[in-house]
């Protein structure tokens, strides 16, 4: 049991977060996550098409993923600069795009930094952008889409996990691990699996489960956002805060005040669309 253990504990400090590397040119399982999370939205989005009553045309849909990826990457970035590491990017703007450091010589970052809350705004962002462009309902694509969404981010922190990064807080408990960009070498709370347990398989089971319910349009968004917040708020208490932030008042990460602006934006939508519905009979 104890080798078990001791297995577990040090995986991390195994896995190699390169596909290929020569040199400066990198190939992350990051980058490759990110492709599978998209294919498995792309998947399941067209079996709810063939399968449920969505007319949607089959050009427009796979537009729209373009879409989406062009707003999650401009987000997710955008939000981690404005969210996270304002100050620095002030002092270094070129490398808020360039995936290049230039503070201590000129070298290869990768685009390190991308926020999940910015993310989630850029894609709201581009799908509506898209559901003017197209003539589509906003409120009920939304819904279309998100049942499927959680599974997709499931990978992205499965590819934090391969990267070694984001872990979470130092601890006793017998499955926590070794992350070798710790400094501190201490046994870390693996936060990406938790997130990508509770934030990922956990929601998307319980949304794909209910994508039948016939409720008011945005319902769906609506709940995704709630629930999503809230199971965040509480996973932030065991992962590690940025470093160049901490805890805001001493007692909350800027993750947690970002979940809360979810959870409450979240209720905005739902008895905003509910009334919206109950108007229109």
């Amino acid at each position: 049991m104890n080798s078990f253990i001791s297995f577990w504990q040090h995986i991390p400090e195994h896995i190699s977060p390169y596909i290929i590397q020569i040199g400066q040119f990198q190939v992350r399982y990051y980058g490759l996550m990110y492709i599978i999370a998209f294919t498995v939205v792309y998947l399941l989005s067209f079996h709810r098409m063939k399968t449920e009553d969505y007319d949607y045309p089959k050009t427009a849909v796979e537009n729209y993923f373009v879409w989406a990826i062009v707003g999650l990457m401009l987000g997710a970035r955008l939000g981690y600069v404005i969210f996270y590491n304002f100050n620095y990017y002030v002092s270094y703007p070129l490398e808020i795009f360039l995936p290049f450091s230039f503070r201590g010589g000129f070298h290869f970052t990768g685009l390190a930094g991308m926020s999940y809350h910015g993310g989630l705004i850029g894609v709201i962002a581009s799908t509506a952008l898209f559901c003017n462009k197209y003539k589509i309902e906003f409120w009920r694509f939304a819904d279309f889409l998100i049942p499927s969404i959680p599974l997709g981010y499931t990978f992205g922190r499965i590819g934090n996990f391969i990267n070694g990064e984001l872990y979470g807080r130092a601890t006793t408990v017998p499955w926590g691990m070794y992350f070798p960009l710790d400094m501190s070498g201490q046994l870390r709370h693996p936060s990406q699996l938790y997130e990508a347990l509770f934030e990922g398989v956990l929601l998307f089971i319980i949304l794909w489960s209910m994508r039948r319910k016939k409720v008011f349009s945005g319902f769906f968004l609506s709940l995704y956002i709630i629930g999503y917040g809230t199971v965040r708020f509480f996973i932030e208490m065991l992962r590690e805060p940025d470093p160049q932030i901490g805890y805001v008042f001493g007692i909350i990460t800027l993750g947690q005040i970002l979940c809360l602006c979810m959870i409450c934006t979240g209720i905005g939508i739902y008895y905003f669309r509910k009334n919206k519905q109950q108007k229109a009979k």
